[in-house]
């Protein structure tokens, strides 16, 4: 198992600085990791730091409330992809689905998914402020959308990932989309937790830790 590959290396901080997303990027390329994960101010800057790797610029839309209209969210995403993301990690309407309106829900992430022209959509649920049934009904509405990933969390509420929750996810969307789980993974033990429930990807700020922890357990 490729640990590294696993990891979207992340800062998403209000106050994260060009110095840190550069430092964020450098140690992406030493560990090449699946993709840095960003705001999208950041996009540029990102694409032009990993020209030449294999690791991929991933951004956030609608980030972290999810409460912004559709076309905004559209907005973003096509910015993003014209400055270079090739992952984008947005947010559902959280309001939506607490109502039951999986219809609006649905065509929100259509209106990213076509705004991101073939490239990667992962769909952030927010599991803590959602019922179970909620969360399923949110990732048949990210099928249906023809996202590529249902995601967790925005690691920015009241709580990250469950592997409960991944688990849960994994058995609705089967081989329909991947999950990724983000917030809270701190360790490789909560990496490995977190895969082995059905997580195809993590979203984490301790990816370094990560990689040191699997390096340490296959000694």
């Amino acid at each position: 198992m490729k640990i590294n590959k696993y990891i979207d290396h992340t800062l998403l901080k209000a106050d994260a600085t060009k110095e840190q997303i550069t430092k964020l990027c450098n140690e992406a390329k030493q560990y090449d990791f699946a993709s840095v994960c960003v705001n999208t101010c950041y996009v540029p800057l990102c694409k032009e730091l990993l020209k030449g790797t294999d690791v991929k610029v991933c951004c956030v839309v609608g980030f972290p409330l999810g409460a912004m209209d559709s076309k905004s969210k559209a907005f973003e995403t096509a910015t993003a992809v014209e400055n270079g993301a090739e992952e984008i990690d947005m947010v559902i309407n959280i309001g939506a689905a607490k109502e039951g309106n999986f219809e609006y829900v649905e065509k929100d992430i259509s209106e990213v998914v076509k705004a991101a022209k073939g490239n990667t959509v992962k769909v952030i649920i927010e599991t803590c402020l959602l019922t179970d049934e909620e969360k399923v009904k949110a990732c048949k509405a990210a099928m249906n959308a023809k996202a590529t990933f249902v995601k967790t969390s925005t690691g920015f509420s009241t709580n990250g990932a469950t592997t409960e929750d991944v688990a849960l996810m994994k058995k609705t969307v089967g081989n329909n989309c991947l999950v990724k789980a983000a917030g809270g993974i701190r360790s490789y033990e909560d990496a490995l937790k977190m895969i082995e429930a059905g997580a195809d990807r993590l979203g984490c700020s301790a990816g370094i830790k990560i990689i040191e922890g699997y390096n340490e357990a296959n000694k």
